[in-house]
């Protein structure tokens, strides 16, 4: 018979395998949160913008990760590169806007370079310096420009034009080998012509990062959304799967979903992005912090960046064609917002649902177990996904993501072989 559970009956271990749930202080612990960003944001590709915000020679966007300043330029060459924001000379930031150009010059510094406010140390959008002021009055012969260039960054554009950078200089391979297979189900699609941003928006959330990755890497929560119900409850549905991939990624695949059950709403067939049977939806989760979500006409990113155990700031970005004429776009734009704008169908839900959690899993609150133990042929409601990801992030860290003061252990050879079979 169903019943309410005592103290001890509640923080007893669910009757699960230990991968098929975590332990709460994941999501809340500070000593954890930091070991993630050295051990995992560190050292992992990162998407952090699209091409199509540097659309410009000399066009420059400044980003953070894992509490370093980066900031993006467009060379004369057109070449993307990366940077630290950081001046060499004394640790200033040296760009403090979000975005913008070097094509003009800055009140201590010349056109088309990147200048620090500090002292007027000038770089070139190669990161060399250029000028040093008062060099010889101050240095002589002992420091040399070309001792004091920019930190250069491994720096890739790749899947649509989403510029990728890692801060590990080791990291050993390239982002196409880093997504291990993870993208190419939309790569058709988002390779055959250059895309453009029409859509941003952030905002800092009071919970995990990786409580609103679980949110976007399973679909049990579907429930949530109404609209979702409406349109896509049917066998073609349930039938999508979530596949995992090295590295801790995940897809999920497709199927047709039926705006016109929605009031209001209509087919989006029209305009589905090359490649894409018409108003498909397939959705991308990346190892640690980034979702790619194609709802046949807009394409939608979140990037994540944790701000501390309990905060983290998300981006939203909408993609169309660049070819798009004026009306296409607007449509895009509908369609895109319709959902995931700030006033959207969708997004609201997913938000409230997340701050639920990093309210129950508040660093002082009792360690809770949390279930990913749901298993349905690694289909649309089982939680593979989520149970591949921590493992993946139990790899990373070395610890246990059941018991966190334990460390990591390897699946053993028949649950390696069992999920191998399922994925083949």
């Amino acid at each position: 018979m169903a019943k309410s559970r005592n103290h001890a009956e509640w923080n007893a271990p669910p009757p699960f395998k230990a991968d098929e749930y975590v332990d709460s202080r994941i999501y809340s612990d500070e000593g954890i949160f930091e070991e993630e960003l050295e051990k995992i944001f560190k050292k992992a590709w990162i998407p952090v913008c699209h091409e199509s915000e540097l659309a410009k020679a000399y066009d420059f966007r400044t980003v953070t990760i894992a509490r370093e300043p980066v900031i993006l330029v467009r060379g004369k060459d057109m070449q993307v590169r990366a940077f630290l924001n950081v001046c060499p000379h004394r640790g200033n930031m040296i760009e403090r806007r979000p975005s913008g150009t070097f094509l003009d010059g800055s009140p201590s510094g010349n056109p088309r370079h990147m200048t620090c406010m500090f002292h007027a140390w000038q770089f070139d959008m190669k990161g060399r310096c250029v000028y040093i002021s008062r060099q010889e009055e101050g240095y002589q012969d002992r420091l040399k420009k070309s001792q004091v260039g920019l930190r250069e960054l491994k720096c890739e554009v790749y899947f649509g034009g989403f510029i990728w950078v890692c801060l590990d200089d080791d990291i050993g391979m390239d982002v196409k080998e880093w997504s291990a297979g993870a993208l190419e189900c939309l790569q058709p699609s988002l390779d055959e012509e250059p895309l453009e941003i029409f859509h941003y928006h952030k905002a800092i959330i009071p919970c995990n990062y990786k409580l609103w990755h679980d949110t976007n890497c399973e679909f049990y929560h579907d429930y949530l959304h109404y609209h979702n119900r409406i349109t896509g409850f049917n066998d073609g549905y349930f039938a999508r799967k979530n596949m995992g991939f090295d590295n801790g990624h995940i897809n999920v695949g497709s199927f047709e979903v039926q705006y016109d059950n929605y009031e209001g709403f209509d087919s989006r067939a029209a305009i589905s992005f090359p490649h894409l049977p018409p108003n498909h939806w397939y959705m991308i989760d990346m190892f640690p912090g980034v979702n790619f979500n194609l709802r046949g006409s807009s394409l939608r990113c979140d990037l994540m960046t944790p701000l501390g155990p309990d905060k983290v700031m998300i981006e939203f970005r909408g993609l169309g064609l660049k070819s798009d004429d004026e009306a296409t776009r607007r449509h895009r734009i509908e369609h895109h917002n319709s959902i995931w704008g700030p006033f959207g169908r969708n997004l609201h839900e997913d938000l409230l649902a997340v701050t639920g959690q990093g309210v129950s899993m508040d660093a002082q609150a009792e360690p809770r177990k949390i279930l990913h133990g749901r298993h349905e042929n690694e289909t649309i409601h089982d939680e593979n996904g989520m149970r591949h990801f921590y493992e993946e992030w139990g790899r990373w860290m070395n610890r246990s993501p059941s018991d966190p003061t334990k460390p990591f252990s390897e699946p053993s050879k028949a649950e390696s072989k069992s999920k191998e079979e399922a994925l083949a």
